[in-house]
């Protein structure tokens, strides 16, 4: 072939009447007239501003809903930790109660011969010794040297802590002890009882903190609140 023959290139491509070029455009550019649109073609509107306004609300009530969410937490951790607000807490070593439980079925008072594994707080004793191993438990109205304030329960699985840790723990329970108004009625002082080696290998895992009378059975009111 000669290539004398092959007619000279272009100075620049040929343009095409299909898509006309958009001067100073780096996108697509609008059809052409020939198209039919499906609705009233519309000049391109002029740029907007992103609207970040409904984003900053979105971001103003999830920092509201957390706040709402850690006060009411905040709030119930108070409420759990104000003074008897709950008739037992939970100690590290065991389940402290300081306020009074009623039984289900309340029984006959006076009831005599009451082993210490089954006093409740709140029961007032007759002749009370924190030696015996049984008392006489009274209403709280007649006459009575003791009242049951507060006591702990160590778990079943627990180590004999020794007579010195138990004797700290016992004035702990009761320091925790919630007393009424009639306790200042009456001479009275605490007296705290815990279990020796030998009942807490039988299973005694109680720690009780007791007021009363050194006078004999002069109490004749509760001194819980």
């Amino acid at each position: 072939m000669n290539h004398q023959d092959i007619p000279p290139k272009p100075a620049s491509p040929p343009q095409t009447g299909s898509v006309p070029k958009v001067q100073g455009g780096t996108g697509p550019a609008p059809a052409p007239e020939s198209i039919t649109w499906s609705q009233p073609r519309h000049d391109p509107a002029p740029e907007k501003h992103v609207n970040r306004k409904p984003a900053l609300w979105k971001a103003l009530l999830v920092v509201v809903i957390l706040a709402v969410a850690g006060s009411l937490v905040w709030l119930a951790v108070w409420l759990n930790s104000s003074p008897g607000s709950e008739a037992a807490k939970n100690d590290p070593l065991g389940v402290l109660q300081t306020a009074v439980t009623p039984p289900a079925t309340p029984e006959p008072l006076p009831r005599e011969g009451v082993a210490p594994a089954a006093y409740a707080v709140g029961e007032c004793f007759k002749d009370f010794d924190p030696q015996a191993l049984t008392s006489t438990v009274v209403p709280c109205d007649t006459g009575h040297s003791a009242q049951l304030v507060a006591t702990l329960h160590y778990p079943d699985s627990a180590k004999y802590p020794g007579a010195e840790p138990l004797k700290a723990k016992a004035l702990e329970v009761c320091q925790a002890a919630k007393l009424g108004p009639a306790a200042k009625q009456f001479p009275l002082n605490y007296q705290r009882s815990f279990p020796s080696s030998t009942s807490w290998g039988s299973g005694d895992r109680r720690v009780d903190c007791y007021v009363a009378a050194d006078t004999g059975n002069v109490i004749n009111a509760s001194v819980l609140p």
